[in-house]
């Protein structure tokens, strides 16, 4: 009994000491900018961390576009960013990140909607998947957390250059470093882990990065990923277990960000003057910071941009 009490005490002030630590790191974007006359996409800004993003950009008066698979719950948040902003200019578009063809479909409707697009911010992703292909035949988390973001993003390029100056952010993973390349199953189609799975795509995301800012230097378009922190966002929804799920999302929801604490690196990167000329890199907490070795490989990265055009069957010059 003695050294279950000393257990708990000890698990107590473990908790409350990663709380303190995280509130006292936790980077604020402190920017006043204004957006009125902006575009901004927002990939899976119907909850979570991206409905965060979307408020705080239509509170600035931008033009925001949530992008998201569900048409209810995109509904839903358009209607709820639209009461707590009064910037009417909020729409939603439907895309499934499941679906190349969801993916052009969406694109293809954006250019004949939009004139500009200022911000693209690739929020949308998801864990816990399970090891089951895509009706494109690719792992489905890779492909919803990667070739799919990749895919949209490369379609929107020759807007958001003609837009130009714009800013994309890829949202990112600390998960990242326990990534593992292996350029010959880059596609993960042999059976592992759900954590290398969400690990390697978040590691594909940086690298993905590091190869568009080469890409688009001189463009005056720019391009870099964060990791907006722990947070209990509906990433973790598809945990099947109900008990586990809640219990997983309490402990986080309590020692870690909430969404909007999570959504400010995000929102540093699309509107801070400070990062304007800045592209390619990778920020956590409103800082710069220093991602895995892999994800400063230059080499590695465009011999994944390579496979990966060849995969969405796109070629970016």
């Amino acid at each position: 009994m003695y050294f279950f009490l000393l257990f708990i005490l000890a698990l107590t002030i473990l908790t409350f000491g990663l709380k303190i630590y995280q509130k006292f790191t936790c980077g604020i974007c402190d920017c006043s900018a204004h957006l009125v006359g902006k575009v901004a996409i927002v990939t899976g800004g119907n909850s979570g961390i991206g409905f965060e993003i979307a408020k705080d950009l239509a509170a600035r008066g931008a033009r925001v576009i949530i992008a998201c698979r569900s048409v209810i719950r995109a509904s839903e948040a358009t209607e709820e960013i639209i009461k707590s902003t009064g910037n009417r200019n909020v729409i939603y578009q439907q895309v499934d990140f499941a679906s190349f063809r969801s993916v052009r479909a969406f694109c293809e409707k954006i250019y004949t909607t939009e004139e500009r697009i200022d911000l693209l911010i690739n929020n949308a992703g998801a864990g816990g998947l399970g090891n089951y292909k895509s009706e494109d035949r690719n792992q489905i988390t890779i492909q919803v957390n990667f070739f799919s973001p990749f895919l949209l993003t490369c379609l929107l390029i020759p807007l958001l250059k003609s837009s130009a100056p714009s800013r994309i952010i890829n949202v990112s993973s600390t998960l990242h470093r326990y990534g593992k390349l292996d350029l010959d199953n880059f596609n993960m189609d042999k059976y592992c882990a759900e954590y290398l799975l969400y690990a390697n795509s978040k590691l594909y995301v940086n690298l993905m990065t590091l190869e568009l800012s080469r890409r688009l230097k001189g463009s005056q378009v720019t391009v870099n990923a964060n990791h907006p922190g722990i947070s209990a966002t509906n990433i973790f929804r598809r945990i099947k277990n109900n008990f586990i799920r809640s219990t997983v999302e309490a402990i986080i929801g309590f020692v870690y960000k909430s969404p909007w604490e999570a959504a400010q690196t995000s929102l540093y990167l699309a509107v801070s003057p400070d990062v304007k000329d800045v592209s390619g890199k990778y920020f956590s907490n409103c800082r710069e910071e220093t991602p895995s070795r892999l994800s400063q490989d230059t080499e590695l990265a465009k011999k994944l941009w390579i496979k990966t055009e060849k995969i969405v069957n796109l070629s970016l010059d």
